[in-house]
């Protein structure tokens, strides 16, 4: 086997004219409260919410069918590619794994045809470890592509529970199972992790999701976290029963379930409220989610405006998520940017996995 870890540059004289050139992107998501609870073996025993709504914001991917059997997939947003024959045994060597991941699983997947070269181009809006599940919005899209290459009409919740597979276990990379789902359904979700992930599609008003996004923002710390180190201490600490985690876990899981009531009633200030309760909560779960600069960050932020602040994803860095009183928002805003923290307002996306025809 060939496979090659410098850059590389697609040949565009193999390019197969024949089969059309396929794209997909996944979104990438916040999450309100519930984050936690989807990691095991909480969910197994006492039962996860989640609560999370997808962002315009997306991992991207384009597979280019290619006629003479090479494999190569190059990451725009690191600049270097892989390349390999279609049919080798592929090597997980931390050299793009989570595509290599899925094309060796789904080649194997029941009803796959069998496969052919391509070129994969990959590209995401957030760098991995952001806090907003770029790397399952990435293994997302990568499955909606390949899938459609190989013939398979997978489901949302197909794509989703190999996604969640495919990281958890081929690729043993510590985390729960809510970003995974958010990428594929999309939109705004009350998602319950137990025996089985049930995801509940919530319909909120219209007026409701403007003012969201007329009142949030997000602040990104310029730091990714890692959160290998964050799950593995929240879970050591919830298997020896540690009082402080025990509370902080089955908290979120209430809150999730106050703040989807809020949600779907249009109390955004609530929502507000109930976002600062979750970060109290969750940072009981572990002593490495918070650090000086996000507590810094969110005191500043409440008094001069906010309602409640959190962490994203699992803590240590990443993005913050915040919900302000407008007339504040942008006094808000001026104390991040002047923390050195990157500040952005954003809008929310409502579909989840999209997958189409492009042009070669």
């Amino acid at each position: 086997m060939t496979q090659q870890s410098h850059p590389v540059s697609p040949d565009p004289g193999a390019a197969d004219v024949r089969r059309p050139v396929l794209r997909a992107r996944a979104p990438l998501r916040i999450s309100f409260a519930g984050g936690g609870t989807d990691v095991a073996p909480f969910p197994e025993r006492e039962g996860g919410a989640v609560l999370s709504a997808t962002i315009s914001a997306y991992s991207y991917c384009t597979l280019r069918p290619r006629a003479d059997g090479q494999v190569t997939i190059k990451s725009l947003d690191y600049g270097y590619s892989v390349g390999f024959n279609v049919d080798d045994d592929l090597e997980l060597d931390g050299q793009l794994d989570l595509p290599k991941a899925t094309i060796a699983r789904l080649r194997q997947y029941p009803g796959a045809v069998s496969a052919t070269g391509f070129d994969l181009f990959i590209h995401t809006n957030a760098p991995p470890g952001s806090g907003l599940g770029s790397s399952s919005a990435v293994m997302v899209a990568v499955i909606g592509v390949v899938a459609q290459h190989l013939g398979l009409d997978l489901t949302e919740y197909e794509v989703a529970e190999l996604a969640y597979r495919l990281e958890r276990e081929d690729l043993q990379i510590p985390g729960g199972a809510q970003d995974q789902y958010a990428a594929a359904f999309g939109g705004f979700n009350y998602i319950e992790f137990a025996d089985q992930v049930v995801v509940n599609p919530l319909r909120i008003r219209d007026s409701t999701i403007h003012e969201l996004e007329h009142n949030m923002l997000l602040a990104y710390t310029g730091n990714t976290r890692v959160s290998d180190h964050i799950i593995d201490d929240q879970v050591s600490r919830y298997e020896r029963g540690e009082e402080s985690a025990l509370e902080g876990l089955r908290a979120q899981k209430e809150l999730a379930a106050e703040m989807k009531l809020a949600l779907v009633r249009g109390e955004v200030d609530t929502l507000g409220r109930l976002l600062g309760r979750a970060w109290d909560e969750k940072r009981k779960m572990s002593d490495r989610i918070a650090t000086p600069l996000i507590d810094q960050a969110i005191t500043k932020a409440l008094k001069l405006g906010a309602l409640g602040g959190k962490v994203t994803g699992a803590g240590g860095g990443g993005h913050l998520v915040f919900i302000c009183e407008f007339e504040r928002r942008h006094v808000v805003a001026e104390e991040l940017t002047r923390m050195g923290l990157g500040v952005s307002e954003f809008t929310f996306s409502r579909e989840g996995l999209v997958t189409w025809r492009g042009q070669s």
